[in-house]
This record gives structure tokens, C-alpha cells and sequence, in this order.
């Protein structure tokens, strides 16, 4: 057995408490009632996404001097990743990266812009609105391959505490065994241009868009006020010490629907807007599919290569059967868009320093066919055609109460073999019962 590890959090314990959920606003099924065991909870989850095989349980907290103190005791093969981790976790939590998430809510706070509905419901599922400043916690930290742009999390990842419990976060972990990541918890690293727990369906989307660009720009990426939260978290996710060798940093997915839930694109194109494509009319694009480098900061050591994606539930929420698979909202260019991405990801584990149009050509010849994904779907294989049909039939069909989808991937493929045809079309009728139907 190795020697215990022992480590000690940035900053005095009132500034840590702030940067994990309020025991007293979690379910209380979560079991967790003490700072300690919060902290101890999501730094167990964060070990294991990471693939870090510990000893306890969960780790032990204690709070002395004013101060928390980490401390578990990593297995033998996992013991250089668990320096690594401890090395990475006290700097993700220092006031220069996490930190600049409370200072921007607190800038936010000084105005009406922040939870300009509260005390009203905002759908019908999720009670009043309540807005609380939430990071992605128990993510990996130190042997992620690749990090995802997001809106913000939803609010039932802070009273659950468990940021990978949702729809959204299931459904990417299946896209990503689809094309055949062995690992997919290593694909989990999060970062959010709003790191502020909100209604999951109602405070971005519709009628009630309060999580605006300029939200984003104004709190979380303003350069004169230091306000600089999104560009310091993906500094620090995209170059692990993993990393260090490779001529890029980590690969980046920016996720954003044309036609739902945009603004991580958005934001992503009003930050790059020199560095991005543009259109004839000289306009910066940051569309489905498009693919390039960044530079995150003028100092930045390495380019970052990116790909724009849908947001990982559009399917879910707004793809449908239509008669032109070569445009969303049909169900297959969505399912197709969506594995092209994780493709896009998967490519940079064995081949870290592929030039981005060439692993986008990659991805779009295995889901389209071609070397664009600018037309329908038409994948040579007949396991990838099958895997389109199941994945459209998981997001089809959907419990009424749960929205969860109603067949497993399995039970998919089979109503796919089933019903679907010579070509595995999904479009046939979910189960009228048991199912919805979009």
C-alpha cells in the first residue's frame, strides 16, 4: 500500500464553502450535511471520472486553522496521477481560476441582471428561479482528453449534487461509446461561459433568454475588471501536465444549436472574432461542424483546435422526422452532426497533433460518406447506419415523466433491426403508451 496523500485547499475555509454547494440547499438524499462531506463527495467523484483508484471510500476532509485538509491514499498504479490531481485540484480552486466565478456572480449581483425572475416560476418543473454560482465540480482534472463549452448547468446538478446526472451529460457519454470510447468519463471535463446554477429548461431558452452573451461578457469575460472566470478555466483544462508534450492543447467542442440553447457559440464567436472564418458579407461564423484553431489569449503558449457542435440534447429536444435528412431539425443530420463530434474528439487521443480539417474529414467520411457533412447522412457501414437509427429512437421516444428516453441503446438497435428497414430508417412510431413522441 502506498503512503497516505495529504494536501491542503487554497484559502480560508469561508472562501472554500463558496465554492461548493450549501449542504442545507441539497435533496436530502444526497446524505451530504457538512461542508466536509461535500467537499469529500465531489472529490471522490472528480478521482474517479479521472480514473484514479483510491484506498477509501471517499477521501477524508477536515477543517483546521481555518483551513480544509484533503487526504486518501492512492492504490499503487494510480499514485503519479493522485500527485498530479492534488496538484491540479488546490489550482483549480485558487482565486485566479474557480474564484473568478464568485467575483463575477458578485459583480452580477451589484445589478438587476441577476435572477431577474426570482421569486416566479420559469417552467413547470423546476419550482421559482433560483440562481446560485456553480462550478464543475467532480469533472477529471488531470487525464481528460478534451473539454466542452457549455451554457451552465442546471440547477438540479447543484441540489443533487452530481454534475453529470442529467440528460444532457447521458446522452453525450452514449454518443461517445457509439464511436468507441472506451472511456468516456474522460470526456467530461466541463466548462461553462455561465458558471451559474439556474431552472434547467427555462432561463435560457424560449421567451426567457436571461443568460444573454453580453451576461457573459459582462461578468465572466471582462478584461478591464479582471472578470476573466471562462478564459482562466479553460487555460487550465485544456493543458494538463498530461499534455504537456503535444504541439496543441486539448481539443475544444463548442456546443450550441442553431436551434437551441446557442449562446457558448455565440460567446465563443464575439471572443475569437478576429481569429474565425467569416462569411461573404465579412461576418465571423461560428456554425455546426466548422472546425479551426484558437489562440485563447494573446500569450498562450500552444493554439487550441476546435469544433462548433450542436448542444447535446438538440436532438432530444427539437430534432424530429422530417423529408430532408440533410437539414436539422431532422433527426439523422442531427444524430449524424453529433457523432461527427465525438469523433472529432476521440481522433486526438491517439493522433494529439492532426491538423483539425483533417480529423474533421475523418469524422465526416465515417457518419456522411463525404468529406463535409453538408449533405444526409450516409455512413458505409451497416453498424454506423444502425447506430444512427438507435440513437434517433432513444431521442424520440421519451418517458412523459422522467424525459428520459424510453429504450436503452440496446432495445433500440433492436426495434432498428425490427422496423427500420434495409437502410435502418428511425422513422417508425415510438410505443404510444409508454412514449412520447416529437
Amino acid at each position: 500500500m502506498t503512503s497516505p496523500l495529504r494536501y491542503t485547499l487554497p484559502g480560508t475555509t469561508s472562501y472554500v464553502d463558496q465554492l461548493y454547494p450549501d449542504p442545507a440547499k441539497l435533496t436530502r438524499s444526497t446524505g451530504l450535511t457538512t461542508y466536509e462531506q461535500v467537499i469529500a463527495h465531489f472529490t471522490a467523484v472528480s478521482l474517479a471520472q479521472d480514473g484514479i483508484a483510491i484506498e477509501e471510500k471517499v477521501p477524508t476532509v477536515t477543517r483546521r486553522a481555518g483551513r480544509y485538509h484533503v487526504a486518501f491514499t492512492p492504490k499503487t498504479r494510480s499514485e503519479a496521477d493522485a500527485k498530479a490531481f492534488a496538484r491540479a485540484h488546490v489550482e483549480f480552486l485558487q482565486e485566479h481560476r474557480a474564484g473568478l466565478a464568485l467575483a463575477g456572480a458578485a459583480a452580477c449581483k451589484a445589478t438587476p441582471a441577476w435572477n431577474p425572475m426570482a421569486g416566479f416560476p420559469v417552467n413547470s418543473s423546476d419550482g421559482t428561479s433560483e440562481w446560485y454560482p456553480c462550478l464543475p465540480l467532480g469533472l477529471p482534472l488531470v487525464n481528460q482528453r478534451a473539454v466542452v463549452l457549455m451554457h451552465y448547468p442546471p440547477i438540479v446538478a447543484y441540489r443533487s449534487a452530481d454534475y453529470l446526472d442529467n440528460n444532457t451529460l447521458r446522452r453525450w457519454a452514449q454518443l461517445l461509446t457509439c464511436v468507441g470510447v472506451k472511456s468516456p468519463s474522460l470526456y467530461h471535463s466541463i466548462v461553462d461561459v455561465n458558471p451559474i446554477a439556474a431552472p434547467g429548461s427555462g432561463e435560457s431558452e424560449y421567451q426567457n433568454d436571461y443568460f444573454t452573451v453580453s451576461l457573459t461578457s459582462q461578468f465572466y469575460d471582462d478584461d478591464s475588471r479582471k472578470l476573466t472566470y471562462v478564459r482562466a478555466m479553460l487555460a487550465q483544462a485544456l493543458n494538463p501536465a498530461s499534455n504537456a508534450d503535444n504541439p496543441y492543447t486539448l481539443p475544444l467542442l463548442v456546443c450550441g444549436s442553431p436551434l437551441y440553447d446557442p449562446q457558448a457559440a455565440a460567446w465563443f464567436r464575439v471572443r475569437y472574432k478576429d481569429q474565425l472564418p467569416v462569411d461573404q458579407n465579412g461576418t465571423p461564423t461560428a456554425d455546426v461542424l466548422q472546425v479551426g484553431t484558437v489562440r485563447l489569449d494573446p500569450t498562450s503558449a500552444k493554439l487550441t483546435p476546435y469544433m462548433v457542435a450542436n448542444h447535446m440534447i438538440a436532438a432530444g429536444v427539437t430534432g424530429r422526422c422530417t423529408k430532408q435528412p440533410s437539414k436539422i431539425p431532422d433527426i439523422r443530420k442531427y444524430e449524424a452532426q453529433d457523432l461527427v463530434a465525438a469523433t472529432f474528439l476521440s481522433l486526438y487521443h491517439d493522433r494529439p497533433d492532426i491538423d483539425p480539417a483533417e480529423a474533421k474529414r475523418i469524422a465526416c467520411q465515417r457518419w456522411f460518406g463525404a468529406d463535409d457533412g453538408a449533405g444526409a447522412p450516409k455512413p458505409a457501414s451497416a453498424a454506423d447506419k444502425l447506430t444512427i437509427c438507435a440513437l434517433a429512437q432513444m431521442d424520440l421516444c421519451f418517458d412523459l415523466k422522467t424525459l428520459r428516453p424510453t429504450y436503452t441503446f440496446d432495445q433500440a438497435t433492436k426495434r432498428c433491426k425490427q422496423a427500420g428497414g434495409d437502410t435502418f430508417s428511425p422513422c417508425f412510431d415510438c410505443d404510444p403508451i409508454t412514449a412520447g413522441k416529437r
